[in-house]
């Protein structure tokens, strides 16, 4: 539906304006009301309605004045209809020199206002029309010249273009961010595009499927992108089969960096996605040396069992621990915050792993204790992880008490952990002491498909991973994921995937070696 705001100095005109005609019916709905001219520019600068039907006479800002500042501080201001009581042909002139969509007199007859709505919405329909095809029409060229680019393609020509479809400046110092995940990519383009929403769309696809965004460093530091990175994961997560990991490159300078800084996202998405990681990952991460990264690695498991396990008195002591691992290894804190936040999301899995909300747990981290973003030094960036594992500590106790009699939960963890094995709903509802029918409908209404669905998408999803990074037999894959007969197995994974076990192994070994 399009947005119209009703502007007019007398309630009444207002009163009648919203219920003369049925907006709904010419595709409209009436966003807002303003009782004057100023109060109606403040709205359309929030709002930004595609239409607006005003009075022409109005104290201290007019009609006329209203569509001029419009136009003035608007990239694309609304269309509008001006009512007036004046028949006078100057107030007619001067709305069309400001290309008023319509010019009314009243009182309004309700016909010739509908024919009037009709035309107008045809028109914003169009126009609307018009900017989706450019814009897909750019984002189509834009994306040509970048892959261009990354494949390894030089010239100045082609860098100049990109520079000037980019709206960058040729020396610009840009970085790279990389987006892995299964969903599908021209949504996933507009969906990180979002995240930018004040600045040209700079956002690529490659040949694989991944999707990235250059960003000039003087328009987004280093704090800013890190939170957006964060977000980014948090967003894309959820049910997602394939593990979204966000890839970010070390900042360098000019067109001829594209290809790589790309290479340098790509570099970091591949090693994760061979390691079966997920989340944020730097480049300049990744390239320390491996005792340092296995050393933090190793103190960041043992906290995060600690917090799980609610060993509270522990917690300090390891937390100091790791923050003397982090800073003799890594001088640069930036990349000391990176393992961070690789702790607060597993925070967050976890407290979505007990029917917690993992956004409003953050938010609440931040309330208390900060933005990780924030943090310019070690000592401080100690007091933020010890108050984080606390707080997860806590948390993480509470949930699981309220999950205690939440019989379901325990019976799709149990699903979930043991579905290769032979499931049976009348066994469970033995073992959960439920009646079977209750417990089968339970389960349907909490996951949104049926007990042995659920079973069969588990197993089929398992049977997927191991088909494409183990060379195991199919008959091996079928009988690990819980299916004793392989033609049996055959015949579920075609039914949930449309391609034979065979074929979806070959296709993942013959994939170019890019993805």
């Amino acid at each position: 539906m399009m947005n119209v705001l009703l502007v007019d100095d007398e309630p009444w005109v207002l009163e009648g304006l919203r219920t003369m005609v049925n907006w709904g019916n010419f595709g409209f709905q009436v966003c807002a009301e303003a009782h004057s001219g100023i109060e109606a520019l403040n709205i359309i600068q929030r709002l930004q309605p595609e239409l607006v039907v005003t009075d022409i006479h109005m104290p201290a800002l007019s009609g006329l004045e209203l569509v001029e500042q419009s136009r003035k501080t608007m990239k694309r201001p609304p269309k509008f209809v001006i009512l007036s009581g004046y028949d006078h042909f100057d107030y007619a002139l001067t709305a069309m020199k400001h290309k008023v969509a319509e010019y009314l007199l009243k009182p309004i007859d309700e016909e010739e206002f509908e024919t009037i709505l009709e035309r107008v919405g045809a028109s914003i329909r169009a126009e609307s029309a018009e900017r989706l095809a450019e814009r897909r029409m750019r984002s189509f060229f834009l994306n040509n010249l970048v892959n261009r680019l990354i494949q390894g393609e030089r010239g100045e020509g082609l860098e100049r273009q990109a520079a000037e479809a980019m709206n960058l400046k040729g020396d610009a110092e840009l970085r790279c961010l990389l987006v892995e995940t299964d969903i599908g990519s021209a949504n996933l383009r507009e969906r990180i595009q979002a995240y930018f929403p004040d600045v040209t769309d700079r956002s690529f696809q490659d040949s694989a499927g991944r999707v990235g965004v250059f960003v000039p460093t003087d328009e987004c530091s280093s704090d800013r992108l890190e939170e957006i990175g964060l977000a980014m994961h948090r967003d894309l997560s959820g049910s997602l089969i394939r593990p979204v990991i966000i890839a970010l490159s070390d900042p360098l300078r000019g067109m001829g960096s594209i290809r790589p800084l790309y290479l340098q996202s790509l570099e970091v998405s591949k090693s994760k996605r061979c390691q079966g990681k997920e989340g944020l990952f730097f480049y300049s991460w990744c390239k320390k040396t491996p005792d340092h990264r296995a050393d933090a690695d190793q103190k960041i498991k043992r906290l995060i069992d600690s917090v799980c396990a609610g060993h509270s008195g522990t917690i300090d002591c390891q937390v100091e621990e790791l923050m003397a691992s982090l800073a003799s290894g890594l001088p640069d804190i930036e990349l000391a915050k990176a393992r961070i936040a690789d702790l607060e999301l597993t925070f967050c899995r976890r407290v979505a792993e007990m029917n917690g909300d993992p956004g409003a747990w953050m938010a609440r981290i931040r309330e208390r204790h900060g933005s990780l973003g924030e943090i310019k030094q070690y000592s401080a960036l100690q007091s933020y992880v010890c108050g984080l594992c606390l707080k997860a500590l806590a948390d993480l106790s509470l949930l699981a008490k309220q999950n205690e009699n939440n019989t379901i939960f325990h019976v799709i963890q149990f699903v979930d952990r043991e579905f290769h094995t032979k499931l049976q709903l009348r066994d469970l509802s033995r073992q959960f002491h439920m009646n079977a029918t209750y417990l089968g409908q339970l389960f349907k209404k909490t996951t949104g498909k049926p007990f042995n669905e659920y079973v069969n998408e588990r197993r089929i999803e398992e049977a997927k991973k191991l088909l494409k990074r183990t060379q195991i037999k199919i008959s091996e894959v079928a009988l690990k994921v819980g299916y004793p007969k392989t033609d049996y197995f055959i015949s579920k994974f075609k039914s949930h995937t449309g391609m034979l076990p065979s074929v979806y192994k070959h296709q993942w070994e013959n994939r170019p070696a890019e993805e």
